[in-house]
């Protein structure tokens, strides 16, 4: 929300510093472990996959920002950040407040205007929750240090070792939301793609049994796919790709944009200070770049030389962006999280395509644009069939749940 300059750098910075490569390598452990949680409650309650893709974002992003986990939706940090992140999200809805329109009305006093009391009222307290999450790290690290126990590592605890050797001068209020920022940012986002990933594969069963063939002859049957197997799975790396371009979650770009300066763009004049919104959508489907854009297929994201590459997804353009597609924005606001997003999509993806069968209702048509509307879309909730390949993959499952659970055990449980 801020304007570009060093306090904007100043945040940016401080969340790079969690999310560099190097960094993002030391949480594929718990990325992996949470994974296979989630596969064995799919196992266990196929019909809840939607909750369980919600419950699996949310633990990965507070297992990183915090270094704790999350067990259960019900919980109490979980309900609060819902409530900040939905009200967050009608505040970005373009036109929801008259001082968008008739900027004067920001003058109007407070005691006149309980709109502004509404949102001051809400950022007091999501400043509180936000602050209390950070001392929650301070005092495990205490209690870490008196018992002589290894606490994991966490985004929280890398900022304040950042913060205190570089003096960094920032209120324990803005500092607080700089680890909070990536549940807004990264929980809903990454779970509304999964859920639009296994609406492809619903619709699209041939998809499905080409990336478990390609998985069975990497894989095999005896263990489930790692980060370790990515370099070998091109087309489960495209499956990401296709997906995210396919139905990007944030369909306007995400946060609303603005001019800094005038400007001019194909003979329009744009002036200082404009709300500029980036059609995501529109960019992902643009034809000169994606060939029969409402098509779903991987194929588009294979390499030239890939045997399953196929020439009629090659557009007369080439997306200009690294990934091929502008699902995580541009600039330099391009979401921060990216990394951790795909990588969290690739485990996931592998995974549940080595470990089920996914296929539709018998009887029921799904509609590929029902989806529920806001600034963040995500499909509308829709009954499917999920059950495990084989008993060797269950059983393979449950072994892994094992493994996962000592690992998680690392992270205490948020109540």
């Amino acid at each position: 929300m801020q304007p570009y300059g060093k306090s904007w750098l100043l945040r940016r910075k401080l969340l790079h510093h969690a999310l560099t490569p190097k960094a993002l390598g030391t949480y594929k452990e718990r990325q992996e472990a949470e994974a296979s949680r989630l596969m064995w409650r799919l196992v266990d309650d196929p019909q809840k996959w939607e909750k369980e893709f919600d419950r699996f974002t949310a633990s990965v992003v507070f297992s990183i920002s915090y270094g704790r986990r999350i067990d259960s939706l019900d919980s109490e940090v979980i309900r609060e950040r819902l409530e900040f992140m939905h009200f967050m999200a009608s505040l970005n809805v373009p036109g929801a407040y008259l001082a968008e329109s008739f900027p004067i009305l920001k003058y109007v006093p407070n005691f006149l205007a309980p709109w502004k009391r509404k949102i001051q009222k809400m950022a007091e307290k999501e400043a509180r929750s936000n602050m209390k999450l950070v001392e929650n790290v301070r005092r495990d690290l205490k209690t870490g240090q008196e018992e002589g126990k290894n606490v994991p590592g966490s985004l929280t605890r890398l900022l304040l070792d950042v913060k205190k050797k570089e003096g960094i001068a920032l209120s324990e209020k803005h500092f607080s939301f700089i680890p909070a920022s990536l549940f807004g940012a990264g929980a809903d986002t990454t779970a509304s793609t999964l859920c639009s990933a296994v609406l492809a594969l619903v619709t699209n069963p041939e998809i499905l049994k080409r990336a478990q063939e390609e998985i069975d002859t990497i894989v095999g049957k005896t263990r489930s796919p790692t980060f370790a197997d990515e370099g070998n799975l091109p087309y489960i790396r495209a499956l990401v790709k296709e997906v995210l371009r396919w139905r990007p979650v944030a369909v306007l770009g995400g946060t609303p944009h603005a001019s800094s300066e005038d400007d001019v763009y194909e003979g329009y004049h744009i002036p200082a200070r404009t709300t500029i919104l980036g059609n995501s959508w529109a960019i992902n489907h643009n034809p000169l770049y994606y060939p029969s854009p409402e098509t779903f297929d991987p194929a588009r994201f294979l390499a030239e030389d890939d045997s399953r590459s196929e020439e009629i997804w090659r557009g007369e353009k080439t997306h200009p962006g690294k990934e091929g597609h502008s699902s995580f924005g541009w600039g330099r606001r391009i979401c921060p999280g990216e990394g951790l997003a795909e990588n969290s999509l690739f485990v996931v993806l592998a995974k549940l395509v080595w470990a089920f069968n996914i296929r539709g209702v018998e009887g029921r048509t799904y509609d590929t644009m029902d989806y529920v509307g806001g600034f963040n879309v995500r499909p509308r909730s829709f009954e499917c069939v999920i059950e495990p390949r084989s008993l060797e993959h269950r059983e393979v499952l449950e072994k892994e749940l094992k493994q996962a659970e000592k690992v998680m055990e690392r992270f205490p449980c948020y109540d």
